[in-house]
């Protein structure tokens, strides 16, 4: 791999031959689809059990991946089969390291990617990670002195378990009845005995340096070892330094690092916590301990707490977050993080690395008829897709191209989810700005292990060996197509909306507050925020989100606020807010003198945190505050404006920022603009078709639709006006749509976009069918003959309802064919996945709702033949596993578990309905 320096050298001549070439002629308008890169291909994580692989099944996993359209892979060693120990290879050993080696180069040689876990399992951790640089965590034992009397119980650490750590006492503070307090460490003898004895009765906090004694949770060989302190720049220094090493200055051509989302449970100290928190609070935490630990919702502990979960976010940020990626940087690598779940600011951790990664966990609902979402198969959880809009704000704000995702984790129960349930899935994380998909995921699973082959515990396991797999492709160009145009150009977002995260840090409850994936409920949803980003999302408002560092670091050009070179915003909107800092509020004046264009909800109610000359600054607060001349709601300072408004949406109209009509039917939607243009992601998640006219804000001289599903493009009619470009769209409940509005007219060689709206005429062809069982498990059932077709499971054949695997369908049918008409194949029912020939030729596949697909190319006039290639579920293979005690599952450490972390087992479970169901037609078009 070069290194960036290298990169620049060629990438800057590049860039000079561009910009003489645009001076010189405009390039003409594009109708083609944007170029399939590495990145534009869907990645995946890549379990390696027991980091038990070869070279020959690497080399052949890897061509297996290609093939099926993966653009790369992410290494994460994990646990091992058992009965495979002798295959086993150390992390970071010799061999381990030339397994790395030959991955690159192979990878590299199909033209695919590797990024790889900074360690095993997760979190970061491992044998290197020593006592003093593993995770750590604040006890406090109190202690009460009654006046006149000596403390008789020595401060010594209380363990709670016989092999934990002796924990350092790092301090013993004394603290009156009015809570002041005195430092009497040095009154503590070495036995413990407290020899201070002033009057008046006192509580005593004696605060230890405890470890978590936290363990790398799943790892692999060679990884098992304490969970790294990630607060200390001593500790992640450390154990970069080892990785340093154990490359040994070789370059192995991985593009990034990554970073799993934070699981550190209970560190929320490290050992120089309270020289750091005096040097960026200005004051001594540990004269307030009483205030951290109360629940009290009083104003004192609010600003205490504050504090404290700021100063975590600070070491988080610095101490391992930007030094992690300083470092990578320095090894000519990227990294890639995802920052939910951790105890900070998840705007400026997301945006500290190179590819921001949000996680998509469960599933979610759409009211898409025909959709199967069995309440049995999923978790207890309730996705929020504006839980991703974090991970997309901060790449979109500090001009960062890609935005990734951990994808369909536990999306349901193993063997069960199809993709017509990961399609409507990954279109909302497409939504939320999401353009670089990672799997959840497939394991590293060698030819001679027999089938279901090697599987990791959490669904969903998308291997060689599930019986989806020779219709992966299909899927997988679906999201290579959206996620080339939803890499180009850049985000096209006009609003601005400030998280308050002070608010969520000044909660009286708990000591750390950890901003999970799982607790939105609590610190998300509650929230005007919340609330206020939702409602304007669901006008056809386009937002991102930002920081208070964000703020600090954005100008204004043209009244427009830019956040980096490639992004701006045309209004900054301050929703409720109960803390905000004086600086925030200094850099939001300075971005109004300088042009913006600013709306505050309300006024914000305090500032955060504890000071000294608390009055002092509350009131330079408010001076700032009242130097904003509000006039009917509305106050002019410098080149810009601030609006003191309740109501967003009417005042945007005053500012004529204006939304998307087009929500008003029903369709969702996201926008990139390109230098030529403005692609709209258009997306019909509701529960009815959506056939009629909408508006776009985009003015354009010609638009053309291109369909993600098959790629096809065609010209729509449009006609603009005052506001922008109408145009008619019809769109089943469940399709997707890219539309592309060029800024100038534009002649395009290509046909116009059919109107499938309504049919002229429709052929019934459900009669008469052939089945033949062609590759699957446990063994093929024999053919079927159909006289109206249905699923091989209503065939009364016990090995047919066994069977996980691919079968053919088949039938000949007569039709007359118009030429300049279009013809739309029509499945009601596909069990799960559908790959079409009509005369021989592939016209395609079937696998999401609507289950259809134009067969006009290849239709003839008069008899026709059709074959329909039908993969299902694994779902009933392993039940019948599980029935006739077959062992499959038997792995070191969580084994094998069902969607509720029980073991798992098939047993029972009823036979899934497998083929094709219903009607089978082809409706005419003109």
């Amino acid at each position: 791999m070069l290194s960036k320096s290298k990169y620049l050298i060629f990438l800057i001549p590049i860039f000079l031959i561009l910009a003489f070439q645009s001076q010189e002629k405009k390039n003409p308008p594009s109708s083609e689809w944007p170029e399939i890169t590495q990145t534009a291909k869907p990645w995946t994580r890549w379990w390696w059990m027991g980091n038990a692989v070869d070279e020959k099944n690497l080399s052949n996993l890897l061509e297996t991946y290609h093939d099926a359209g993966l653009g790369g892979v992410e290494i994460a060693p994990i646990y091992g089969a058992k009965g495979y120990e002798d295959r086993y290879i150390d992390f970071l050993s010799e061999d381990w390291l030339s397994m790395l080696d030959f991955t690159v180069n192979k990878a590299q040689s199909l033209g695919m990617g590797v990024d790889m876990t900074q360690g095993t399992g997760w979190p970061y951790g491992g044998p290197q990670v020593s006592i003093e640089h593993a995770a750590t965590r604040m006890i406090i034992q109190d202690y009460e002195k009654v006046d006149g009397e000596a403390l008789s119980t020595p401060i010594i650490f209380q363990k709670k378990r016989e092999n934990q750590f002796d924990a350092e006492l790092v301090s013993v503070m004394a603290y009156d009845k009015d809570l002041n307090a005195k430092d009497i460490t040095a009154f503590v003898k070495e036995d413990g005995m407290l020899d201070w004895n002033e009057t008046g009765d006192w509580q005593i906090k004696a605060i230890f340096l405890d470890k978590t004694g936290q363990l790398v949770k799943r790892a692999a060989p060679g990884g098992v070892g304490f969970t790294l302190d990630h607060f200390s720049k001593s500790a992640v220094g450390a154990y970069n330094s080892y990785f340093e090493n154990a490359f040994a200055g070789k370059d192995y051509g991985i593009r990034s690092f990554y970073n799993d989302s934070f699981e550190v449970y209970g560190a929320d100290f490290t050992a120089s916590f309270f020289d750091e928190f005096e040097k960026l609070r200005g004051y001594d935490l540990k004269e307030f301990l009483p205030y951290l630990e109360s629940e009290e919702n009083t104003e004192q502990v609010r600003k205490v707490k504050s504090d404290y979960r700021e100063t975590i976010n600070d070491l988080l940020l610095t101490n391992f977050t930007k030094n992690w990626t300083n470092w990578a940087h320095k090894q000519s690598k990227l990294t890639k993080n995802q920052a939910h779940g951790s105890p900070g600011n998840l705007l400026d951790l997301y945006a500290a690395v190179d590819i921001p990664e949000c996680e998509t966990f469960g599933s979610s609902y759409f009211p898409i008829p025909g959709l199967r979402r069995d309440s049995a198969d999923i978790r207890n959880v309730d996705p929020d897709p504006i839980m991703l809009k974090f991970a997309s704000s901060a790449a979109h704000l500090t001009g960062k191209n890609l935005v990734s995702t951990e994808t369909f984790t536990w999306l349901g129960e193993h063997f069960k989810s199809s993709f017509s349930q990961m399609k409507p899935e990954v279109e909302q994380a497409f939504l939320a700005g999401v353009n670089h998909i990672f799997y959840h995921g497939v394991t590293y699973s060698p030819e001679d292990v027999p089938y279901p082959g090697w599987l990791f515990y959490a669904s969903l396991n998308l291997t060689q060996q599930n019986s989806l797999w020779p219709h992966f492709n299909s899927f997988n160009d679906f999201i290579t197509r959206s996620q080339s145009i939803l890499q180009a150009g850049k985000a096209d977002n006009e609003l601005l909306v400030y998280w308050p995260v002070y608010d969520v840090w000044a909660k009286p409850k708990g000591k750390m507050e950890m901003i999970t994936v799982h607790a939105v409920d609590e610190w998300l949803h509650p929230t005007q925020f919340y609330k206020q980003s939702k409602m304007l999302m669901e006008s056809g408002y386009s937002l991102d989100f930002i920081s208070d560092d964000m703020i600090s670091k954005s100008k204004v050009k043209e009244g427009q606020i830019q956040t980096s070179a490639q992004n701006s915003a045309k209004v900054l909107i301050i929703p409720e807010t109960g803390f905000m800092p004086i600086e925030t509020l200094r850099d939001i004046l300075k971005l109004a003198e300088e042009g913006a264009k600013v709306i505050f909800q309300s006024k914000p109610k305090s500032i955060p945190g504890h000071h000294s000359d608390q009055k002092s600054k509350e009131s330079t607060f408010n001076q700032l505050w009242a130097s904003i001349a509000f006039k009917g709601g509305k106050a002019k300072v410098g080149k810009g404006q601030i609006y003191l408004s309740d109501d967003l949406s009417k005042t945007l109209e005053q500012l004529e920022i204006y939304r998307e009509k087009l929500v008003d039917s029903g369709l969702d939607f996201i926008r990139r603009k390109v230098a030529d243009g403005t692609f709209y992601f258009l997306v019909n998640h509701s529960a009815e078709a959506i056939s009629q006219t909408i508006s776009l804000n985009t003015k354009a001289g010609t638009v053309m639709a291109m369909d993600p599903l098959t790629g096809k493009r065609g010209t729509v009619s449009s006609e603009s006006n005052a506001d922008g470009t109408i145009v008619n769209l019809f769109l089943k409940s469940g399709e997707s749509i890219f539309l592309k509005t060029f800024d100038e007219k534009a002649t395009l060689d290509i046909p116009a976009w059919p109107d499938y709206s309504k049919a002229s005429s429709t052929t019934d062809i459900s009669k008469n069918w052939e089945l033949t069982f062609t590759h699957g498990q446990p063994k093929l059932p024999a053919p079927q003959r159909m006289e109206t077709i249905k699923p091989w499971t209503d065939n009364n054949s016990p090995e047919a309802d066994d069977f996980s695997g691919q079968a053919n369908y088949t039938s000949e049918f007569e039709l007359k064919k118009t030429e300049g008409k279009q013809y739309l194949l029509t499945i009601y029912k596909v069990y799960e996945s559908a790959k079409i020939w009509i005369n021989g030729k592939e016209a395609g596949n079937i696998w999401s709702i609507p289950y259809q697909l134009d067969i006009t190319e290849e239709l003839q006039n008069g008899k026709n033949t059709i074959k329909i290639e039908v993969a299902n579920l694994m779902a009933n293979s392993i039940r019948y596993l599980d029935r006739n005690g077959i062992e499959w599952r038997n792995y070191h450490e969580i084994n094998f578990v069902n969607i509720d972390y029980k073991p798992f087992d098939a047993s029972n479970w009823k036979t899934m309905p497998s083929g094709l169901g219903g009607k089978v037609q082809i409706s005419e078009f003109d």
